[in-house]
């Protein structure tokens, strides 16, 4: 999981990530967030909302790792929601969380 949150710390870096529920729902409403990532740990409320809002904007989302850790990797407090405005981010960290998931290691 480690790569995950160093890509996370990139995204952020690059200024390619929108940190918090509010500003992630006016990016998906915007359509400037390619993948929307949901910490494990949100409540089932934020998930219900994001997992929504993404289907019907046929945005691709996903629901990996802790919100301690995510706001951590981005410099921030806990942080339940991001999302990434970068397709070609998007698509390295997708490809680094279903690593993680299937493969089950860092």
């Amino acid at each position: 999981m480690n790569k995950f949150y160093s890509m996370l710390g990139l995204c952020r870096k690059a200024g390619k990530l929108i940190p918090g529920s509010v500003s992630v729902e006016k990016g998906i409403a915007k359509l400037n967030v390619c993948l929307v990532v949901i910490s494990e740990d949100a409540s089932e409320n934020t998930k219900k909302k994001f997992i929504t809002l993404c289907n019907a904007n046929d945005i691709p989302y996903i629901i990996a790792g802790k919100m301690f850790y995510i706001g951590k990797s981005i410099g921030k407090g806990d942080t339940a929601v991001i999302g990434i405005t970068d397709e070609n981010l998007s698509n390295k960290l997708l490809a680094e969380a279903k690593e993680v998931l299937t493969n089950g290691g860092e």
